[in-house]
């Protein structure tokens, strides 16, 4: 699958789809109170900037964010693809642009908060095999067994 991967507004409808779809996704692996997700207004806020992967018909596939929250903090958020995408790398893509971006923007750390129940072991096995390692409740978030957490150190 030929995909490409850009900087886009989430103010789009086929990202607010796509949003709704991940929200779907989530709804039956955890409890609401522990699903911490951002609308597409939060997303299109500037702090964050959203990456949007497209197939070769332009057809939204995937997305992933950066939230910024201070000079040397970032924040991996809203990584999700369809399911006929999953397994063609473009998580694995979406993520190397996030880190990409966090470079440019001279961030020092990466953060996130993943699903910590069954149902998200491919995202604990992306995030591994990309350098992050688990680590205790980051920035806001409540420690609970639904939440797993991980960080990654940027190269200066």
């Amino acid at each position: 699958m030929a995909v490409t991967i850009a900087v886009e507004t989430p103010l789009q409808d086929a990202i607010r789809a796509l949003v709704a779809d991940f929200n779907a996704h989530l709804a039956p692996l955890s409890p609401p109170e522990f699903q911490f997700q951002m609308t597409a207004e939060q997303m299109a806020g500037d702090d964050t900037t959203v990456f949007v992967a497209r197939d070769d018909t332009r057809t939204v596939v995937g997305m992933g964010a950066l939230r910024r929250h201070d000079a040397s903090l970032g924040e991996v958020k809203r990584m999700f693809s369809v399911p006929a995408a999953r397994g063609t790398g473009i998580g694995w893509r979406l993520l190397q642009a996030i880190e990409a971006e966090a470079g440019r923007q001279k961030l020092q750390r990466l953060v996130l908060e993943t699903g910590g129940t069954k149902g998200f072991e491919t995202a604990w096995a992306l995030y591994e095999r990309a350098g992050f390692t688990r680590c205790g409740v980051v920035l806001a978030y409540p420690d609970s067994e639904y939440s797993r957490f991980y960080e990654k150190m940027l190269p200066r």
